[in-house]
């Protein structure tokens, strides 16, 4: 892939860091690298396309190995290289399905990335189901989240795997104290971003009941229909007001570690193509998604610490754009000691509000995909020729192996099911319904 050529990754320029890490490891091939930048800031693509240039594809061999802490990041790293069409191969491995069948998949596939969880890759690595004697990079992605989340043992016992790489590249959104001995990061080169100019317009609302239920659906109401991620603690707590804010009427999805993994996938789709204004989250939307043009964060809850307000505000303002944080106090509750008390605004709710904003999208549900033969091309041809569509009342459009998703048009879902009832997407009888 031309470094130069971004479009397919919906951007125009690298930003300065990336061009940084880029010129870093050019220049200075030898040496490791220890990148700090901001969450949203890109840091994916920043290692990603010095990475990419460097993978022999002529080799039907694992070459580089990235150690993620979240099977939402090793998705969405596997993405990014998928998005970029070149002829390296990656393959993303986690815990949650069989691991034999990612093997299979190995097998065939014949990677020249693999993109793990610590647990995971340490298991493929014990059954030496991949060949390790041409691996020469090796990336661990958000680094201070993997020891947070006590994955220290496994990430040694990884790197203990992996005798002959050369070069270490560890990426992380928070300044850690210190990088365990077991990296072997001495000498490696530094490239600190985390003092980057602040995007994120902050300001406290006052709630004047302790349950802030009624604080923020005026809150949301007063913003209108910008795309909104809440940020609360607790699973159960992402429940309550999840169910409250459907109640009122506001098109919402909830987020959390407990929730079945298509459940997830579902909310996240439905977020980033503009069925639902409002995603309700515990911290583990904080890190790992890629969500583009989300407007507003709502801190529900106080963040744990001040690791977990930047991670939570890094959701928006990506990609040098701005974005707006709000912190939700009741009377109990005063603004956490990280925080500048001169540099914070008040948020002051109009008292004349307008109705709750509806989403301007709504999600097709076509019930074929890859394994059918079915392309995007074939659901946008489709919906335009058989549904009577424009171009312009379709969104983004996805294709999984045996459903696809599209974005349409709010006014227009109810006519085009009409439309839809009994035909044949490429000859093949299926079904259409709105996903809910």
């Amino acid at each position: 892939m031309n470094i130069n050529d971004l479009s397919a990754l919906g951007i125009s320029e690298l930003s300065d860091m990336q061009q940084c890490v880029s010129k870093a490891w050019q220049e200075q091939s030898d040496k490791d690298i220890v990148l700090l930048s901001p969450t949203g800031s890109g840091k994916t693509i920043a290692y990603l396309l010095p990475l990419m240039e460097r993978i022999d594809t002529s080799a039907d061999c694992v070459q580089a190995v990235v150690i993620v802490p979240s099977r939402e990041l090793a998705m969405q790293t596997d993405d990014v290289i998928k998005k970029m069409k070149t002829d390296v191969r990656s393959l993303c491995c986690y815990g949650g399905r069989p691991a034999m069948d990612e093997h299979r998949k190995m097998n065939v596939l014949q990677p020249h990335i693999i993109i793990a969880t610590p647990g995971r890759l340490v298991d493929h690595l014990s059954k030496r189901n991949f060949e390790v004697t041409y691996i020469r990079t090796l990336v661990i992605d958000e680094f201070d989240k993997s020891l947070e989340f006590g994955f220290q043992k496994e990430m040694q016992e990884a790197i203990s795997m992996l005798p002959l790489v050369k070069k270490r590249v560890l990426l992380s959104a928070t300044d850690a104290e210190q990088i365990p001995h077991f990296v072997n990061m001495s000498g490696a080169l530094r490239i600190d971003y985390l003092k980057a100019e602040e995007r994120v317009a902050f300001s406290i609302v006052h709630s004047p009941q302790k349950d802030k239920l009624n604080t923020l659906l005026d809150l949301l109401r007063s913003l209108g229909s910008s795309k909104i991620i809440v940020f609360l603690n607790y699973r159960d707590a992402v429940g309550r007001v999840y169910d409250f804010l459907k109640a009122q009427g506001v098109a919402a999805e909830m987020y959390h570690g407990g929730m079945e993994q298509d459940r997830r996938e579902r909310a996240i789709y439905k977020f980033g193509n503009g069925t639902s204004n409002v995603l309700v989250s515990t911290d583990l939307g904080s890190r790992g998604l890629d969500i583009p043009d989300t407007d507003c964060i709502i801190h529900y809850h106080l963040p744990i610490n001040q690791e977990a307000y930047t991670h939570r505000n890094g959701r928006t303002a990506r990609w040098e754009a701005e974005g707006r944080a709000f912190m939700i106090l009741n009377e109990d509750e005063s603004l956490p000691k990280y925080l500048n008390e001169n540099a914070v605004r008040e948020y002051y709710i109009p008292k004349k509000l307008p109705p709750i904003a509806q989403p301007q999208m709504a999600t097709l549900y076509i019930g074929k995909g890859k394994k059918d033969k079915i392309s995007k091309m074939d659901v946008m041809g489709f919906l335009c020729k058989i549904g009577g569509l424009e171009r312009t009342d379709v969104g983004r459009i996805d294709v999984r192996d045996h459903c696809s998703y599209a974005a349409v048009s709010r006014s227009l879902i109810h006519q085009l099911l009409q439309r839809l009832e009994g035909q044949k997407i490429k000859g093949i009888k299926t079904f259409f319904r709105e996903a809910k």
